[in-house]
Parts: structure tokens; sequence; C-alpha cells
């Protein structure tokens, strides 16, 4: 399984602009003068208004994988999962190979699920306001005519407050929030650990089965 983390600006991407600010048709700066009084002793005043304007940029930083903050990866990571037959009942691990002799009962074999790869680090940064998290399935877990449900690899994360979305079957599936770190939820600063794993909840016709799901972070 091949999981792609999409960045949404994936640098910082925020600009000041401070400028004067006057109305259509008029000077850049806006002047005023006085001129002597009737008596040097009379006191003279003028004044002149200036107006700021100042634009700040959002942005979102995401990662799943390679691609620590502030430069963005551009490889997908892949994690995968080896299942290994077991035969009854001792159990035995069969040896690969033709008219290898084996005892066994009969019964199904159990398989044992070993992954690789399968704990990722997660990054969300963002001065956006709430941040949600999708996963989309891309490209289902197929190996030839057969397949395996996406929704079997499931993820779970090392910090509640970045929480995993649910892989789906097809099409993209519910959000999920990630809590703000300041300014009233205006501003995110998070990083946790996504754990993947292989439910492995029916058989399956032998093969390698490979799939892309790809995961966004959207702000409002």
């Amino acid at each position: 399984m091949t999981l792609r983390s999409t960045h949404s600006a994936g640098t910082l991407a925020m600009a000041g602009l401070i400028a004067g600010a006057l109305g259509a048709g008029t000077p850049a700066a806006q002047a005023a003068s006085s001129t002597a009084g009737p008596s040097a002793t009379v006191p003279l005043s003028t004044g002149v208004n200036l107006d700021f304007t100042i634009a700040i940029d959002k942005f979102i930083f995401f990662r799943i994988g390679n691609g620590a903050w502030p430069t963005p990866g551009g490889t997908p990571s892949t994690v995968s999962f080896v299942l290994t037959p077991s035969i009854p009942p001792v159990p035995t691990t069969p040896v690969a190979g033709n008219n290898r002799s084996v005892n066994w009962s009969g019964a199904a074999p159990a398989f044992s699920v070993t992954p690789s790869g399968n704990a990722l680090p997660v990054e969300v940064r963002s001065n956006a306001g709430q941040v949600t998290l999708r996963a989309t399935a891309t490209t289902p877990l197929a190996s030839g005519a057969s397949t395996i449900p996406l929704s079997e690899i499931t993820i779970a994360s090392s910090d509640a407050n970045l929480p995993a979305p649910q892989i789906p079957n097809t099409g993209t599936g519910t959000a999920v929030n990630v809590a703000g770190t300041a300014f009233a939820n205006l501003v995110t600063q998070r990083t946790a650990t996504w754990t993947f794993s292989y439910a492995n909840l029916a058989s399956r016709t032998a093969g390698t089965y490979t799939g892309q799901v790809t995961f966004t972070a959207s702000s409002p």
C-alpha cells in the first residue's frame, strides 16, 4: 500500500504589506501647511492622515512520512504488510518450494501480519483557522482481479489532537478536525505518529496487493 501526503502550500506563504491608502484620485500622501498668524504668539497647528494596510496570507503545511518542515517531500511513503501462513496443528510455518511434506490436520491455516514502515510521522502547520483532514481512496488494493477493501487498513494516532481520518473503500471519507494550538484555534502546529494496521478480516487470494490513499488538509 502506498500513502501519498498532499501538501497544501507546503512552505510558508505569508506576505506582509504596509502601504499608504488614500481615496481614488488623490496624491500618494496628504499634505497640510500653515502660514503665519496675526501674531508671533499665536500657536499654529496642522495635521495629515496616513492609512496603513497589513495583508497576511493563509497557509497550510501538511506531511505524512518524509518532508519535515520547512521542506515538503515529493516522494510518497510506502507502508507494507506481509502475511505469513501457519498450518495446524503445531502450528507449522510451511517452507516455500514444491513437494514439501508437512504435518497438517486439514484445518484452515492462520496468517500472521508483519508490518513494515507502518509508523509514520505526521505534521500540520497552519494559520488558516480550523484544519480538517480527509482520506481519499485513490487506487484500490488490487492483485489482478482480486481486491481487498481499503477500509481494512486502519490508523491509530499517538495524539488525539491530530486524529487520523478513516480510510474509505471508495471516494473521500469523513473529515476529522485538528485541534488548534493558539489564538482561539486560528493557529495550528501539531505533530503525531500515525500507525497503520491491516485488519485481515477475511481469507484472500494469494498475491501482492497494491493501492494508494491520498490525505488532504483543508481550511475554510
